[in-house]
């Protein structure tokens, strides 16, 4: 049966993901001295301002306006009301609340640590691509990667760092047949034509998408609504933890509603997320299933989870409750030992703040290194 489904991406320049890449440059700044911080930071752009808010309990001696100025001018923001030495930055950040960390703090020892807050989290993994992620999210991070690549390296000079891709996908059945529509949004300078810029996008940007998955029906949006010169925090006010779906599976699967940047791994928001992408793909690259969705949901202060929950879609080799069973039995889902596990009081997170944070191979997260064991089931 053919169905249509679409996923997006923004470039590291649109405003909420600078404001992503800045709470998550300061989380890893104070990761570096201090690996057992608490932080929980956000940021705020607009026009031609910049706001950083949250809490942090560290030993860590940080300056938040240098870090963010740094990153403002990483991004190419050199330009304009937003340029990175002009516009203004207000930081209100305070130590993190004592009924909050008590949860965390009053554990008998680490391997009881509580969570960070209640709520329920999501992984999931699929093959439709190599990295087992859904095939439309994975096309629009690339065209998203792309607009950043040819921005710098001056193959498109006269693109600015603001962009928004999306790519539409026509299945047959649950397989990926093609694509039917390809959109993309980049901000210019004043200089270049409509024209030039939809020739250059074609030839040079939507090129990362293989050639079998395009035919003579596919359609393509170049900056449809013609001219975008103003964007970043001077076209549109951005905030931290606002693009959840384009952080994780492009709306294939259900989503907790937290957010991941600018929060240290004790938050289950961020680490049990981590833990159940790293779960989901070790599941499929066993081949229990060809598509899973994992839900785990936590209390907060209590270090065990309160539910574990598993939907393979129909795929699964074993029931979904065998499962969920293997699940709990082979990884610890305590959050002191999801931290050990995958690492998470490194500085590894600026990598996350754009284009998604799942699929890149670099990350602990995305190793495949529990399926062998996990293949033992399948002879059940």
């Amino acid at each position: 049966m053919k169905k249509l489904f679409t996923s997006e991406s923004v470039t590291e320049g649109h405003p909420d993901k600078l404001c992503d890449r800045i709470s998550d440059a300061i989380v890893d700044e104070i990761l570096k001295t201090d690996r057992n911080a608490r932080c929980a930071i956000e940021c705020c752009a607009a026009y031609d301002r910049l706001m950083i808010m949250g809490e942090v309990t560290t030993t860590a001696a940080v300056d938040y306006e240098k870090i963010a100025r740094e990153t403002i001018k990483e991004i190419g923001y050199d330009f304009g009301m937003f340029c990175y030495d002009k516009c203004k930055i207000t930081v209100a950040v305070h130590s993190q609340s004592a009924d909050i960390a008590r949860g965390v703090d009053n554990s008998a020892d680490e391997n009881s640590l509580g969570a960070g807050d209640q709520g329920m989290m999501f992984g999931y993994a699929c093959t439709e691509t190599p990295e087992l992620m859904p095939m439309t999210v994975s096309l629009s991070h690339k065209l998203a990667k792309r607009l950043e690549e040819v921005r710098k390296s001056g193959l498109m000079p006269y693109l600015r760092p603001d962009g928004k891709t999306q790519v539409t996908i026509e299945y047959d059945g649950k397989m990926p047949k093609r694509v039917d529509t390809v959109v993309v949004s980049a901000q210019h300078n004043a200089e270049v034509s409509q024209e030039k810029l939809k020739e250059d996008i074609l030839k040079q940007v939507v090129s990362v998408i293989p050639p079998s998955l395009l035919d003579k029906e596919t359609k393509y949006f170049i900056n449809p609504t013609g001219r975008f010169e103003i964007g970043g925090p001077e076209g549109d006010s951005g905030l931290t933890g606002r693009k959840i779906i384009v952080d994780t599976y492009g709306g294939r699967c259900a989503h907790g509603g937290g957010a991941f940047s600018g929060k240290d791994p004790t938050k289950v928001d961020r680490s049990a997320a981590y833990m159940a992408r790293y779960i989901c793909k070790n599941i499929v690259a066993a081949g229990l299933a060809d598509e899973v969705e994992l839900q785990i949901a936590y209390a907060i202060g209590v270090s065990n989870p309160v539910s574990v929950f598993v939907d393979t879609y129909g795929t699964g080799k074993l029931s979904d409750s065998r499962i969920a069973d293997i699940v709990v039995k082979e990884f610890d889902l305590r959050p002191y030992s999801v931290i050990n596990r995958l690492g998470l009081r490194a500085p590894i997170y600026s990598q996350t703040a754009a284009y998604g944070h799942f699929g890149k191979s670099a990350l602990p997260w995305e190793k495949t290194d529990c399926a062998e064991k996990l293949k033992k089931y399948l002879n059940e």
